[in-house]
């Protein structure tokens, strides 16, 4: 719960309170890294609910992620192919995937709680 809550003040806070205006050739990098970075929260969101979680794997996923993404976006411009679309569906598959996780998760205690009364 207490990731969910940082990154919903810290989206708050980036929205509201430190405009950034991210030029527009720079706009693919900048939202592929931004995937990246959510696929990453939400996988440690679900690691934590399966109780699997382990923060060297989280930041070395969450900055390794958002880099690499970019990377690929900046490759692909040079080369003049949209290879930023593959990290867009990776990072988009795994984002549902793990979000389906959480869900379960939220739902299995849910219902546990529904039997107890």
């Amino acid at each position: 719960m207490i990731p969910i809550l940082g990154l919903i003040i810290g989206i708050l806070i980036g929205v509201f309170f430190i405009p950034v205006n991210i030029p527009q050739q720079y706009s693919n990098y900048v939202a592929v890294a931004i995937l990246a970075a959510l696929d990453s929260v939400f996988g440690g969101v679900a690691a934590t609910v399966q109780n699997k979680f382990n923060i060297k794997i989280f930041l070395s996923g969450f900055f390794g992620n958002a880099l690499l993404a970019a990377a690929l976006a900046y490759i692909g411009d040079q080369l003049g192919i949209d290879i930023y679309l593959a990290a867009i569906f990776a990072f988009g598959n795994r984002l549902f995937l793990n979000f389906a996780v959480i869900r379960r998760h939220i739902l299995d205690k849910m219902q546990k709680k529904d039997r107890i009364l």
